[in-house]
């Protein structure tokens, strides 16, 4: 009996914990759908409302190990790529960050402070409450003024405050600026009322004054710039405030634009040239950089198992040393090693040929200097891998072609190249595609330069498409965040598409 009771009780304690998370997680939706964030608040509910469902009963014990794995494969793979490629869809960049509402709001907040009519101001203790005496900006007439006795540690007062002439009043020693800002948030929402009834308001440290608006909102929801009178209507094609004209008023909001960005990918000349151009040196610098390195990786390994090869291990060792040391430092270091006017492969090149190359400055070399440093980081994997997979051949493949009195490169090309060749494809592939994503090596050693001229979007010749997508996004041209979408995501097709030729061969393979 008391085991039942036990259970029993265990029970109810887990439904009233379950009730007060599904309490809480239906208090934490309707947050974020106040907050305005509908999407999310969608989101956290099918997530939260899956997790007490599988948590909250017995009828798959197996779910409740999956459930994790697969939620965060949902929050932190399958949210980041839908949301990039819905980005890509839209203008949005550094100058359309905003929603309609946000922007339109942003520019009626705006306003100009009337300085013809400021007045500066002091702020003075009067027993537990506080006093502002206002006074003319120096060298223009008028009386000082003053605040009846404000508590403003409780807030600003919610109507205007009357001001009055101070007279032959006395006041305390003026607040110094570290104790006056101390004040700023209640001095924000102060407004106060001269004599003449017109009312001002906090401008600044050190004054008060009557505050326009710069905008006033129209009826069909266009806004007129006071000063000049003109009418912006909101364009919901290009994502601004525009006049008839076509001015436009910054910030813009962000509105869909279709494929207007894959479209200007394919169609626009100016934009067409460097892309195209970046794509083809982006596979061709992936492909040689597979090819070398496993041509060299290859090479090595096979000496390597020469049985007659004293200190192999030792060999075997300092050969692997690239790949052991973190690729940043040897990026690094290779670009001191590069420099045309202080590194030591010129000094060597000028010794012995009087030559200098511009390693960083013309294209081709720039090009081939990538190919060279990402060549020496890449060799020891394909080598390691090469090594495994000869040592996996069996031994009287060998003895017999030795019978037979065949030659090393005979051996290389009939018996080791063939056997490792299927097992490596998939490996290669991999490597390809790494290499087509290899933001770091480009970003520490070029950064892309030397750049291409005249183009709109800043772009570089050694670029990848990875570290073009970067330059767009975060550091030149505005940050078309829309754009560098669009092309991440035709990145990630591609990937994608390398990944499934991966999977195929080696469903094939096996």
């Amino acid at each position: 009996m008391n085991g039942v009771g036990t259970k029993g009780k265990a029970e109810v304690l887990g439904k009233l914990i379950a009730g007060l998370a599904a309490l809480a997680l239906l208090w934490f939706t309707f947050s974020l759908w106040a907050a305005g964030q509908p999407l999310v608040a969608v989101g956290i509910l099918a997530l939260g409302g899956s997790a007490l469902y599988v948590y909250g009963t017995a009828t798959s014990v197996a779910w409740k190990y999956l459930f994790p794995g697969v939620a965060g494969m949902l929050v932190f793979v399958a949210f980041p790529l839908l949301y990039t490629v819905q980005i890509g869809f839209t203008n949005y960049s550094s100058s359309n960050l905003l929603e309609f509402e946000r922007s339109r709001a942003y520019l009626l907040e705006q306003t100009l402070v009337d300085e013809e009519h400021a007045l500066a101001y002091t702020l003075h203790a009067d027993g537990g409450a506080l006093r502002l005496k206002l006074l003319p900006q120096e060298g223009r007439e008028g009386v000082a003024l003053v605040t009846p006795p404000l508590n403003l540690a409780a807030g600003a007062p919610k109507t205007p405050v009357a001001l009055q002439p101070l007279g032959a009043s006395t006041l305390a020693e003026p607040l110094n600026l570290r104790e006056l800002i101390k004040q700023r948030d209640a001095l924000a929402a102060l407004q106060l009322q001269l004599p003449d009834g017109k009312l001002i308001r906090y401008a600044g440290l050190r004054e008060f004054g009557p505050i326009e608006p710069l905008w006033k909102a129209n009826a069909d929801g266009s806004l007129t710039q006071l000063a000049t009178g003109a009418v912006y209507a909101a364009n919901r094609t290009t994502g601004f405030f525009e006049t008839a004209a076509g001015e436009r008023m910054q910030p813009g909001f962000k509105v869909n634009v279709g494929f207007a960005n894959y479209a200007r990918m394919l169609l626009d000349a100016d934009f067409r040239g460097p892309f195209v151009g970046i794509f083809i040196w982006t596979v061709v610098f992936a492909g040689l950089t597979v090819l070398f390195s496993t041509a060299l990786g290859m090479t090595l390994a096979v000496l390597l198992e020469w049985q007659n090869l004293k200190y192999r291990t030792l060999y075997r060792t300092l050969l692997f040393l690239p790949y052991a040391v973190p690729g940043f430092i040897s990026i690094l270091v290779f670009k001191g090693l590069f420099n045309q006017n202080f590194g030591e492969i010129n000094g060597i090149l000028n010794a012995l040929f009087g030559v200098r190359p511009a390693w960083f400055a013309d294209p081709l070399l720039a090009k081939t200097m990538i190919l060279i440093v990402n060549t020496w980081l890449g060799y020891p994997y394909i080598m390691i891998l090469c090594s495994g997979l000869i040592k996996a051949i069996p031994s009287d493949l060998y003895e017999a072609s030795a019978i037979a009195g065949a030659k090393p490169l005979t051996n290389f090309f009939k018996i080791t190249a063939p056997l490792i060749a299927k097992p490596l494809t998939p490996l290669l592939i991999s490597a390809f595609a790494f290499n087509f994503n290899n933001f770091v090596l480009i970003s520490l050693l070029t950064d892309g330069r030397p750049d291409y001229l005249n183009t709109k979007l800043p772009a570089g010749t050694t670029d990848i498409l990875v570290s073009y997508t970067y330059r767009i996004a975060f550091t030149d041209s505005g940050q078309n965040f829309g754009l560098a979408a669009a092309i991440s995501t035709l990145i990630f097709v591609m990937v994608a598409v390398m990944a499934l030729a991966q999977l195929k061969i080696t469903q094939r393979g096996k």
